[in-house]
């Protein structure tokens, strides 16, 4: 009996170590469900057909509102380790003056970059004080007198 029961333990420790493995699958942005961004006619669907299809844009250009992007990204995560993007596809749709779809542009993944951000201090233009420097520095700056715009400040009649 006793040979049973840690056999069955070890089996669902061994099952519950393998389901940790596991990746966490996350969907994010746009999830196409009728109608696909690439089904997206250029000069034939306008401003309003593509409302109707695809409804609102995930963005718009800040720079020309004439330019909507339709983005989504699929990410997985293991266990404690930061998420991963496994697949983005951004769609750009541009429209012309009349309001037509004048390009439909789809970006992938692959067509994206990583840039380097520097967890250090921005430098600053100047000579750097050391702590005696800094420490002289403040002394008689300091303002313990009331001024002359201070509402609480008490004034001779």
């Amino acid at each position: 009996m006793f040979r049973k029961a840690a056999f069955a333990a070890a089996a669902a420790l061994t099952l519950g170590g393998l389901g940790a493995c596991a990746p966490v699958m996350a969907s994010n942005g746009f999830q196409a469900i009728d109608a696909r961004p690439a089904d997206i006619k250029v000069g034939e669907d306008t401003r309003t057909t593509v409302l109707t299809k695809l409804g609102s844009p995930t963005a718009q250009s800040t720079f020309d509102p004439n330019t909507w992007y339709y983005i989504s990204q699929t990410t997985e995560k293991y266990a404690y380790y930061m998420p991963r993007p496994t697949k983005r596809e951004v769609v750009t749709i541009s429209f012309d003056k009349d309001e037509k779809v004048a390009a439909v542009k789809t970006l992938a993944l692959k067509d994206g970059y990583q840039i380097a951000y520097d967890k250090r201090e921005t430098p600053t233009r100047g000579r750097q004080l050391n702590w005696i420097e800094q420490l002289i520095g403040n002394i008689g700056r300091t303002n313990t007198l009331p001024q002359d715009n201070d509402p609480g400040a008490m004034r001779p009649h």
